[in-house]
C-alpha cells in the first residue's frame, strides 16, 4: 500500500495528532496508575486506545521520518532525537500491550511495567526536546472539515482496535487500572528498599505518646475483611485480612478527635503516607493475611491496608502513627521517596 502526504502540511498535521495522542497516553496512564477507584470514564481503555491510534498513524509518521532523515540541512542531533523518540514510543506501546495479555511479566531483571513506565518517561523527555528544537504549532486552519473527518475515522479505528485487542489477546481480565490478576500476593518494595527483618520482641508501634508492643496490637479489636491490593507494578490480588481500623487504634490509645487533619503512617524504612482524619474508619492496621501472620516481605509485624487506594498507600512495616495538621492532599500524588 502506498502512503502519500500533501508535502509539509500533511506531515505537520500528523505530528500534531501524534503529540495530542502522546499527551493523552501520558495523562490517562498516570491517572490509571495512581487512582484506586473506578471512574465512569475507563481510563485504561482510553490509554490503550491512544496507543493503538498511534500505531494506526505509524505508516504516515514513517513517511514523515524518512523524508526528514533525507534532508541534508537538518542537523544530526535533530535526526537522532526523532529516532530516539520513535524508539521510546514503540517500546512503551509494545511493553504495555504485552503486559495487558497477562502472559509475560519479566524481560530479564525488569518487569514489563518498569520497562513501560521507563520508556514512557524517556519518550516524554525526547518529545520535550524535539518540540523545543523543532516546534510544530497548530494553526487556525487546521481543524477543517477534512481534518475532523480523518480524526473521526482515526478515533473509530482506535476504538475497534481496542475492542479487538481486548477480545482476542487478553486471556485474563484486567482491572480498570490495567493490572492483571494474581492468586497470591507478590513481594514488592519501593525502588531499592530491602525487606527488613524485624525482631517481634523488639518492635514497638508508637501512637502519639503511647507505645504498643505486638501483643498489645494483636489484642486490639481485629476484624476479618476482604480487600484488593492493586500494585502499581501491574498486578492485583484479592485477599482476606485481619486488622484493626485506624480509628479504633487512636481510640484505644486515647488520642482525641479534632485539632488535626491527617494521620501519618510511617514505615521503619522512613516511607510515609498521610491519611485524612475523616477516612480512618476505612483504613486498617493489619497483622495477618489469609489467616496467617504477615510475612516479612508483606509487612510483618503490621502494615496498612487501604481499600480503594493503590498499593503505594499500603505502608508496610509500620512503626509509627502520628496525628498531623498537614492536609492529606499536601503530599505527592505518587510516592517520590
Amino acid at each position: 500500500m502506498r502512503v502519500s502526504l500533501r508535502a509539509r502540511q500533511g506531515g505537520r498535521r500528523v505530528d500534531l495528532v501524534l503529540g495530542l495522542l502522546l499527551t493523552a497516553g501520558v495523562l490517562t496512564g498516570t491517572a490509571a496508575n495512581t487512582i484506586g477507584v473506578n471512574w465512569p470514564l475507563d481510563l485504561i481503555q482510553l490509554h490503550a486506545a491512544a496507543a493503538l491510534a498511534i500505531l494506526l498513524l505509524a505508516p504516515w509518521k514513517y513517511v514523515v521520518i524518512r523524508r526528514g532523515l533525507r534532508r541534508k540541512r537538518r542537523r544530526r542531533a535533530t535526526k537522532a532525537l526523532s529516532l530516539t523518540l520513535a524508539t521510546f514510543v514503540l517500546i512503551t506501546i509494545g511493553s504495555g500491550l504485552l503486559h495487558s495479555t497477562g502472559r509475560v511479566e519479566f524481560v530479564g531483571p525488569l518487569t514489563l511495567m518498569q520497562i513501560h513506565v521507563g520508556a514512557a518517561i524517556g519518550a516524554v523527555l525526547a518529545l520535550t526536546g524535539h518540540f523545543l528544537g523543532h516546534a510544530v504549532r497548530p494553526r487556525r486552519t487546521d481543524p477543517d472539515r477534512r481534518a475532523l473527518l480523518r480524526l473521526g475515522v482515526l478515533g473509530a479505528g482506535a476504538a475497534v482496535a481496542t475492542a479487538a485487542w481486548n477480545t482476542a489477546a487478553v486471556a485474563t481480565g484486567r482491572r480498570f487500572t490495567g493490572s492483571v490478576p494474581k492468586e497470591s500476593l507478590e513481594v514488592t518494595s519501593w525502588f531499592d528498599d530491602g525487606v527488613p527483618r524485624i525482631d517481634p520482641a523488639e518492635w514497638r508501634l508508637r501512637v502519639g505518646d503511647a507505645e504498643l508492643d505486638l501483643d498489645a496490637v494483636r489484642a486490639l479489636p481485629h476484624e476479618r475483611f476482604t480487600a484488593i491490593l492493586d500494585c502499581t507494578s501491574g498486578w492485583y490480588s484479592s485477599q482476606d485480612w485481619d486488622g484493626v481500623r485506624l480509628s479504633s487504634v487512636l481510640a484505644a490509645t486515647g488520642i482525641p478527635a479534632g485539632g488535626w487533619r491527617s494521620l501519618k503512617a510511617t514505615s521503619t524504612t522512613g516511607y510515609a503516607r498521610w491519611f485524612g482524619a475523616d477516612t480512618l474508619d476505612d483504613v486498617w492496621l493489619v497483622t495477618a493475611v489469609g489467616g496467617r501472620p504477615l510475612s516479612y516481605g508483606h509487612g510483618f509485624p503490621a502494615r496498612i491496608v487501604a481499600p480503594g487506594r493503590r498499593g503505594f498507600w499500603w505502608v508496610k512495616w509500620v512503626t509509627a502513627l502520628e496525628t498531623s495538621p498537614r492536609p492529606p492532599w499536601a503530599q505527592s500524588f505518587f510516592p517520590l521517596s
